[in-house]
């Protein structure tokens, strides 16, 4: 085939863009991310090895190899891995192999800090090659295809690439670097060894480069053995040296590692520029023998919510890669945790629909799940200490540990990024709920910030108080103001306010928190039961028999929109809001359920008025009853971020009142 030239996709163009003009505030990390996919590449090998092992040609050990050319100006790394054929070289080279590259350009702000964060999160590790090059060459082959049918691939990291068919020995790829003036100083075996030794070290396949050793400069007279010589320099001696200590991380003794070490491990397996915010490393032993390196990240990928998106840990068995995202080994809720589980006990050929049958599996998913857990739970103790350690009873003031104190906001950091899909646990993780509602944190009408956990709440609970109240709407502001909570803020009662869109479902699965029911205050009628005193009562039993005929007038009305019309004592300002029946779903999900173009269930909701508000009152005898009564129902709607179905006729309405 000759030689042709083809267009980058158009996302792929503005990367090369932002790329090409130093967004990556580290430039040396181009060389992690090339070794790293070499390293993938080694690792696919293997895997597909397993069923054919003709792939490995004459070649069964798997390496990278680290080449320069000071006088070309090239910087060359090669594996004998998987290699690509000419199609996939267009295909993996030319386009950004991932669902969330509209999200990925949706996120450029054009603030190059922000932006360089993004680059590696969505797949595109191989074009961090052009910080530092005007051009790439690659040259590749797919084991197991003929010597001739290898491809060259090359760009100037502009709007186009070329591709041609070549004829390749070696199966695997070669990356060739063409460095810019600026990118020298990488044709310096010294500086290519730390960066690899910085960045890559924990590699499991041994990565080489060409020994080097020191030769004197020619003599300048070669008769005058005193006549001094021409500069000396490093020479290259034809031998291959491993400069990697080519054992996988997870497994050295957790006393050899450096928590730099764990940091790097976990950047290159998440693409993360950012460092991981806690991991845990551990090997279990019993029935099911594995080896768990988990990590929980600081930030939320941009494609968190994606549901489509494939998740989970690398999978390998006896250190030999079997998958990426083996969703099977974490549950759904934890799909943010990255890391590496190693089992000694899964054959080498276990594929995704085994590992969905296989008890040794479950085993695995259960232990790394607690784990997850303890590392949440462990975060969530330390979260935040007094200024000055809390002096106990006996006049002795706790030691906090800096170990401890390194932990302090972590765990809200998590939750800010984490929290709602956390609570997708409650109904997913039945054998865990009681420890996922306790690492659960809300607002509260005594706290805008995310922070009051249930503990925290029945701690402060009042006497005579039997539940725990909570409200869900779209925004804090609209769950602060809504009518439903002025009794609880008349008396002071707290609630908890509910932001998340998962909130209304995930509570669903939990209906109360240590023996105490919660109580969702925009369900049922209000009952304060012991918090309610008699005379209370006994005003409010007295205006809702005095208010019977207008309430008969109301439901006649309102018919078509209120399933009923009641008097209640839980608005104090308000005229007048709308609940549901215990059993009935929420206003609030009805609307997400729409949003989202899903069925709700067709319930009308309950309008609850206040006997003692000014516009109620004035109802009795009016001749506009039936434009107020819609007034009042669609005010009440408004009040909880809802709209009228018919909003013209509403505004049609208080116009000829205000008249």
């Amino acid at each position: 085939m000759s030689k042709q030239t083809l267009s980058f996709q158009a996302e792929v163009a503005q990367l090369l863009h932002l790329v090409t003009h130093s967004l990556y505030s580290n430039q040396e990390i181009f060389l992690r991310e090339l070794i790293s996919n070499a390293s993938d590449a080694c690792d696919k090998l293997r895997f597909e090895g397993l069923n054919n092992a003709a792939l490995f040609e004459d070649a069964p050990n798997l390496e990278v190899r680290v080449t320069f050319d000071k006088a070309a100006k090239t910087l060359t790394i090669t594996d004998n891995g998987i290699g690509m054929s000419q199609q996939e070289a267009i295909d993996h080279l030319g386009t950004i192999a991932k669902s969330g590259t509209k999200d990925f350009m949706g996120k450029l702000s054009g603030d190059q800090k922000a932006d360089a964060q993004l680059i590696g999160q969505f797949g595109v590790g191989f074009y961090s090659g052009f910080i530092v090059a005007d051009k790439i060459t690659v040259e590749s082959r797919r084991a197991g295809l003929k010597p001739e049918e290898g491809v060259r691939w090359i760009s100037g990291g502009t709007g186009d690439f070329e591709v041609e068919t070549i004829t390749r020995a070696q199966r695997g790829t070669s990356i060739i670097l063409h460095l810019r003036d600026d990118a020298e100083e990488y044709l310096n075996a010294w500086k290519l060894k730390q960066v690899i030794a910085k960045y890559s070290d924990h590699i499991s396949l041994p990565i080489l480069m060409e020994k080097e050793e020191w030769k004197d400069g020619e003599l300048i007279n070669p008769n005058d053995e005193n006549g001094g010589r021409q500069p000396g320099g490093m020479v290259k001696t034809g031998e291959w040296e491993t400069i990697n200590k080519a054992s996988a991380l997870w497994t050295r003794p957790k006393k050899d590692i450096t928590d730099e070490q764990y940091a790097e491990f976990y950047k290159t397996i998440s693409h993360d520029h950012d460092a991981p915010l806690t991991w845990a490393h551990n090997r279990v032993e019993g029935n099911t023998e594995y080896t768990q390196l988990l990590y929980i990240p600081a930030k939320a990928p941009f494609d968190l919510w994606n549901r489509d998106k494939k998740a989970g840990v690398k999978l390998y068995v006896k250190r030999v890669f079997i998958m990426d995202d083996a969703e099977a080994l974490m549950p759904t809720y934890l799909r943010f945790v990255k890391g590496v589980i190693d089992s000694a006990d899964l054959p080498l050929n276990v594929s995704r629909e085994l590992l969905q049958e296989s008890r040794d599996v479950r085993s695995i998913r259960e232990g790394s799940t607690k784990r997850v857990l303890s590392m949440l739970e462990d975060l969530a103790k330390h979260d935040k200490h007094e200024a000055a350690a809390a002096e106990g009873a006996d006049g002795v003031t706790d030691v906090v540990s800096e170990e401890d104190k390194a932990k302090e906001g972590k765990y809200t950091a998590f939750y800010a990024e984490f929290g709602a899909v956390l609570k997708e646990g409650l109904g997913e993780d039945f054998a865990n709920r009681e420890r996922l509602a306790k690492l659960l944190r809300f607002a509260s009408t005594q706290s805008d910030a995310v922070t009051v956990s249930f503990a925290d709440y029945k701690a402060r609970m009042k006497e005579g108080q039997e539940a725990i109240y909570y409200i869900t709407a779209e925004t804090l502001a609209a769950a602060k103001n809504s009518p439903q909570l002025e009794v609880f803020k008349k008396k002071g009662i707290e609630v908890l306010l509910m932001t998340d869109r998962v909130d209304e479902w995930a509570l669903n699965y939990l209906h109360e928190f240590d023996g105490t029911p919660l109580q969702s205050v925009a369900k049922g009628a209000v009952d304060l039961g012991k918090l309610q005193d008699e005379a209370e009562k006994k005003a409010a039993e007295e205006a809702a028999e005095a208010f019977k005929p207008v309430l008969a007038k109301l439901k006649e009305a309102l018919k078509d929109k209120a399933e009923d019309v009641r008097v209640t004592t839980r608005l104090v300002d308000s005229p007048a809001c709308l609940v549901v029946q215990d059993d009935g779903m929420s206003t609030q999900l009805a609307r997400l359920l729409k949003q989202a173009g899903q069925q709700a269930p067709a319930t009308k909701p309950v309008l609850e008025v206040n006997a003692e508000h000014a516009l109620v009152k004035k109802l009795d005898g009016s001749v506009h009853f039936h434009d107020l009564a819609h007034i009042l129902f669609d005010q009440a709607l408004l009040a909880e971020g809802g709209l009228p179905e018919d909003p013209a006729a509403y505004v049609k309405r208080v116009n000829a009142l205000l008249a």
